[in-house]
């Protein structure tokens, strides 16, 4: 039994309500509810354990104190948050630990500021500190996927886990909200290349998705679209690895 396996039901915010993005672009905006609480409560009565929370707001340079608002309520149901979108300074992140949230999951800082990672580990510790590489063609993308790197994702990953980083996001941007599947292959090849907990983002569609990342000993899967628009259902998913 992989006994760092969770299934994260993802939960993005974009002005207070849940949405999704396709490929990371704000233009293909899909809203799925006003009330992010509501469907907090809806993946909690289905099982889940872990929220994954984005802060779209953020993660895009804008202001997102309606994020921050509705990320205090989703804390008030007791579920475990692992939460990111915009911590560029340690006391954002200092503020969303001090909230109620598990772990921080910190992206653009990990390519722009690592000074800043080391920092948040440092302070915080491994558990609770996760960097989130995305990536589109093998390349990593930053503010909100908008900026093209000419770093690969095995690089960056590479980086951290050689300073002490335990737990890793890897998104590939061009199947994120697509329902294409999961790239198993560059998300096993990072786990395997790192040692690190690496939890898999993006094209989640279908039970075989999840079933695939378990038996390939990944440490997670985030799903979104398929939850809201009902091709896998939650308590299914939940159930593999148990």
């Amino acid at each position: 039994m992989n006994g760092t396996w969770h299934v994260y039901p993802a939960i993005d915010l974009r002005r207070g309500q849940v949405v999704r993005l396709r490929q990371g672009d704000p233009a293909q905006e899909t809203r799925y509810a006003a009330d992010p609480l509501r469907v907090a409560r809806r993946w909690q009565e289905a099982g889940a354990g872990w929220l994954h929370v984005v802060n779209l707001d953020g993660a895009f340079g804008e202001s997102g104190q309606e994020n921050q608002a509705a990320l205090a309520r989703l804390l008030t149901t007791g579920l475990r948050v692992q939460f990111g979108g915009g911590l560029r300074d340690l006391a954002s992140i200092q503020q969303a630990l001090d909230l109620g949230v598990s772990r921080v999951v910190i992206g653009t800082a990990a390519v722009r500021d690592p000074a800043l990672v080391e920092a948040a580990l440092a302070r915080f510790g491994a558990e609770r500190v996760a960097v989130g590489i995305d990536a589109r063609e093998g390349l990593v993308r930053i503010h909100g996927w908008q900026e093209a790197t000419t770093m690969t994702a095995v690089e960056l990953a590479g980086q951290w886990a050689a300073r002490g980083l335990r737990w890793l996001i890897f998104t590939d941007v061009a199947r994120d909200g697509m329902g294409s599947g999961l790239n198993l292959e560059t998300t096993v090849q990072l786990a395997r290349a790192t040692g690190l907990h690496v939890i898999a983002s993006g094209g989640v569609a279908s039970l075989e998705d999840v079933l695939r990342a378990y038996e390939a000993g990944l440490s997670g899967v985030i799903i979104g679209r398929a939850l809201y628009e009902g091709t896998l259902a939650l308590k299914d998913a939940l159930r593999v690895g148990l």
